[in-house]
């Protein structure tokens, strides 16, 4: 394979006019693709673009059934918004073991490139970090672009010739996506998050113009809790302070000097986590807590919360990896919309970033049960983790009305079936029409380079 991991997109099956590809983990993901968007020109009104994400993207190194229920579900949001430019972002693409998944990962791009769902996006551009072996380097993020046949002007950013490139065809890039000139890719330092031997979390950064319109779309990992005993500790936790520190380094490097500045929609898996304690204290404010330590060390090992009266019936277990809260639905009612306010890292870069309103479940960590579509695993507390924002200026690009058709919307992809252990998100929206007009006097994005 070429430097650069180049490589031409396979055929089309007989069925499919012009197969494009596609993404989202355990989304946004298959695993979600923790983000995808589309975007779609419609007439001189304006032109739709949804971005859809999901947590991570792990679908190709789930079972058969499980990527067929997520690809049945990512296709149908497809064909209700129709949108002429869509981004999926996908993150732990190809599951923890990925050097096993690898079939699973060529037969999921295989099938986005070569599905009749797909049939009507004539340009594909697809950016899979597989270069697992070079623990300098892997981020294990795959990004993939589908651009409609009926969307003219598009031209993506040449980040080495600093001019833009006109879109042709169906290309996937590979391996060694750091001497691909279309695209930034960085993995986080080690020492950002030193429990971690070997983190995989980092960011690929791609840039485009439609017709008047120039912004970035960047695809995002950030660190987890590595223990829910930890992360109960402080408010905020210490986990919260590393991912603002490698959060606020991706705001950082997309603003810097090298390149002019344009909008930018920021999406993934940002591992976001309500505030622990906040939550604890307000789930068991009536509970009496039992301390478990080990024998050897006297480290808290778990937590017990028992109501003061009823029995002493347990509320809520609480180990490294073990958060198990009696009830449920707690998180699913009314869209688990009254723990919000526990939802607290965004806060810090209000300022530099927007979000729209949530008004899905948290988003992670589902069962991974085919069978519980709605089930949450009790290994941790249920948070909205995959998420779609943008800067304030791309913000200012969406047209939030237009004769009275709901045309912004931000929700999961799959709310009733198992989709891995987080559900996806999208964003569909319109971008006005000539919204972008000043930035492209700057850039000449309308200049076939």
């Amino acid at each position: 394979m070429p430097a650069g991991g180049r490589r031409s997109a396979p055929p089309a099956l007989p069925s499919s006019r012009s197969a494009a590809c596609g993404r989202h983990r355990g989304a946004a993901g298959p695993g979600p693709p923790t983000g995808t968007r589309r975007a779609s020109c419609r007439g001189s009104g304006g032109r739709r673009v949804s971005p859809t994400g999901a947590g991570t993207s792990r679908a190709p190194a789930q079972p058969e059934n499980l990527q067929k229920n997520w690809l049945r579900e990512f296709y149908q949001v497809v064909h209700t918004h129709k949108p002429h430019f869509m981004a999926l972002h996908c993150q732990e693409f190809g599951g923890k073991n990925y050097e096993a998944s690898m079939s699973h990962v060529d037969k999921f791009v295989k099938e986005l490139l070569s599905s009749d769902a797909m049939k009507d996006y004539n340009r594909a551009r697809v950016y899979l970090d597989e270069n697992y072996k070079s623990q300098e380097h892997f981020t294990a993020l795959g990004s993939f672009y589908f651009l409609h046949e009926s969307l003219k002007n598009i031209y993506q950013f040449d980040f080495k010739a600093k001019k833009y490139k006109k879109v042709t065809g169906k290309e996937i890039y590979s391996d060694t996506l750091e001497s691909t000139p279309m695209l930034e890719k960085e993995k986080f330092p080690q020492d950002y998050f030193p429990e971690c031997k070997w983190s995989r979390k980092g960011f690929i950064r791609t840039r485009w113009c439609i017709t008047d319109c120039a912004f970035d779309l960047v695809n995002i990992h950030l660190f987890h809790d590595a223990s829910n005993l930890i992360a109960w500790e402080t408010s905020p936790s210490v986990y919260s302070g590393i991912r603002h520190k490698a959060l606020g380094y991706v705001l950082e490097r997309i603003i810097d000097q090298r390149f002019e500045k344009v909008s930018y929609f920021v999406f993934g898996d940002f591992n976001f986590r309500l505030d622990a304690k906040a939550v604890v204290e307000t789930l068991c404010a009536k509970a009496t807590m039992q301390t478990i330590r080990a024998a050897d060390t006297n480290e808290v090992v778990k937590l017990i919360f028992r109501e003061s009266d009823n029995d002493r019936k347990v509320m809520l277990q609480l180990e490294k990896k073990l958060f198990d809260y009696f009830n449920q639905d707690v998180f699913r009612d009314n869209n688990g919309t009254a723990l919000l306010e526990f939802d607290r890292e965004l806060s810090v870069f209000k300022d530099r970033l927007y979000e729209l309103d949530i008004s899905f479940p948290p988003s992670y960590p589902y069962s991974e049960d085919s069978s519980q579509g709605k089930q949450y695993m009790n290994t941790r507390c249920p948070a909205w983790c995959d998420r779609i924002l943008m800067s304030h200026s791309a913000k200012e690009l969406i047209l939030k009305s237009e004769n009275d058709e709901k045309i912004v919307i931000y929700d999961h992809i799959g709310p009733n079936v198992c989709m891995g252990d987080h559900k996806p998100v999208f964003l569909s929206f319109r971008i006005a029409a000539g919204a972008g007009k000043p930035i492209a006097n700057v850039h000449k994005c309308c200049v076939v380079q």
